[in-house]
């Protein structure tokens, strides 16, 4: 477990062939309700990506428990070698090799820090090619859902002066003298601090993934601080039952 209420899963193709992705796509997972209608969920791939993968490589996916929800059910019911039908990757929530910003603004709630976890093999590149700076908001309730947070914060511990980790917690602070202290820590929703990081439209692209009111509140904030539509690049979670 990740958190109380999120999943970690590993999976492996089991027809011999790699699942490779590029870091912010997502997998498809097919299954039926009680009744027998087809569903399916999308999960971004968590998997840190430094390479090309090969046949029986793993890649990693983040769940959310929903109360009495069908896809809870599925994965809670899984064994170690359980199986799932899937299909993909899909998706363009992606860095895009044509980006010539300076500063990337990435944004996200809950499980949907999972695709910047995916991206950190690129962004250690692009800070040394490009010397591009990264901030990474990430909203959680409390410091026992943050997710990959020390992941986070050692990667900014390595960079610096080129990456920022702010986790914001909305119900509850780190302890004093804990892992997650720190003074980029802040109390309220990561849309309450978009400004204290002036977003530039002439210098930041920004990326928005998880729960859809913070998506949709930092899209209008940045499209007041003048950011074109296409440097904001969205991905929504829904949870469903």
């Amino acid at each position: 477990m990740l958190a109380p209420t999120v999943g970690h899963y590993t999976f492996v193709r089991d027809d011999g062939q790699p699942l490779d992705f590029v870091p912010g796509q997502f997998i498809q997972v097919h299954f039926q309700y009680a009744d027998g209608t087809a569903t399916k969920r999308s999960y971004s791939l968590a998997t840190i990506h430094d390479h090309a993968l090969g046949p029986g490589e793993a890649v990693e996916i983040a769940v959310s428990y929903v109360p009495g929800g069908a896809a809870t059910a599925l994965f809670e019911g899984l064994d170690d070698d359980g199986r799932v039908d899937a299909s993909g990757p899909f998706g363009r929530f992606c860095l895009m090799p044509g980006d010539a910003n300076g500063r990337y603004l990435l944004i996200g709630t809950g499980t949907g820090v999972t695709p910047y976890r995916a991206m950190l093999p690129q962004l250690d590149a692009l800070i040394r090619e490009r010397d591009i700076r990264v901030v990474l908001l990430f909203g959680a309730r409390t410091p026992d859902e943050l997710l990959y947070g020390d992941e986070f914060r050692a990667f900014a511990n390595r960079h610096p002066d080129h990456f920022r980790f702010v986790p914001c917690f909305s119900r509850e602070l780190p302890a004093e003298g804990s892992p997650h202290a720190h003074a980029d820590v802040r109390r309220g929703y990561v849309q309450q601090f978009l400004d204290e990081f002036g977003p530039d439209a002439a210098d930041d692209i920004a990326y928005l993934c998880g729960n859809p009111n913070m998506v949709d509140a930092c899209f209008e904030a940045l499209k007041g601080h003048g950011l074109p539509v296409p440097h904001v690049r969205r991905e929504k979670y829904v949870s469903s039952k």
